[in-house]
């Protein structure tokens, strides 16, 4: 596919392109890249704090709630931060569309690229915290989680990342979804707490956000998202990230020639 070909000749690039991307957001700072990584740890464990020890929530079952939670918040800030970036970096990058013969399908791959700096930061101290806390990592399931994330990510900012640049109030409207589905996706809360209904519990199983954020949190627990249900919920994760590749690939085309014009 095009797409596949022209990221991969110009990966050096949007390599390069995505550190110094990381580098320039605390440019002004004197801590510079360490606030990065300062926000979102400190975030993390707000919510570790509130929920566990304040609302006492009681959502891990039969895990400590650090374990349960760490992993699932971590992929959610992961999630949520290369999608919001990359869903508005053709703006952010405008002068490249504008200015110069430049590769333009590489440019949400470089926002993707700047925000995993961070994302991995919050998998190595969910790792760590886990493993101090007795539960050793599943190594090929942590590695087939990851390969789902970064293909479902790069899918889903095909198409978000085309709309965004042709109607600016479409990353207002995605911004406001993805507090929606942070609620709606079993990070702070259980998805057992749904059993009494059925329907709805098989619904949200459904949803990828669902299965990145319980893959993750299953790599350090005696469970296995892949294999549940016979791989149902792999395989539907699967089809959705392959129809959202396709549509957004499609989306992205076709509008590219319309980028310089409404920048």
């Amino acid at each position: 596919m095009e797409f596949i070909k022209t990221l991969w000749k110009n990966k050096k690039l949007a390599w390069r392109l995505g550190r110094n991307d990381f580098r320039n957001r605390f440019a002004n700072t004197s801590l510079g890249t360490i606030w990065g990584f300062l926000q979102q740890f400190i975030f993390m464990i707000t919510y570790v704090i509130v929920f566990q020890y304040i609302l006492k929530t009681g959502s891990s079952g039969e895990y400590p709630y650090v374990v349960w939670f760490l992993p699932g918040m971590s992929m959610w800030l992961c999630m949520n931060d290369s999608i919001m970036s990359a869903s508005n970096s053709i703006r952010t990058y405008s002068y490249l569309v504008k200015k110069v013969v430049f590769p333009v399908d590489i440019i949400p791959i470089i926002s993707i690229i700047s925000s995993s700096f961070i994302s991995l930061f919050l998998f190595a101290i969910s790792i760590v915290i886990c493993m101090m806390m007795g539960f050793m990592p599943k190594v090929l399931l942590l590695l087939y989680m990851l390969l789902c994330l970064y293909c479902f990510i790069i899918a889903f900012t095909r198409f978000t990342s085309a709309v965004s640049t042709l109607v600016p109030d479409f990353s207002q409207l995605l911004a406001i979804v993805m507090q929606l589905i942070f609620w709606f996706t079993p990070i702070v809360w259980n998805m057992s707490m749904l059993q009494n209904h059925p329907t709805i519990q098989s619904i949200f199983k459904c949803s990828p956000f669902n299965y990145l954020v319980t893959g993750f949190r299953q790599v350090f627990i005696n469970e296995n998202i892949v294999t549940d249900h016979n791989g149902l919920f792999t395989i539907i994760f699967w089809a959705i990230t392959l129809f959202l590749f396709v549509w957004g690939n499609y989306i992205f085309k076709k509008s590219k020639k319309d980028f310089a014009d409404v920048l």
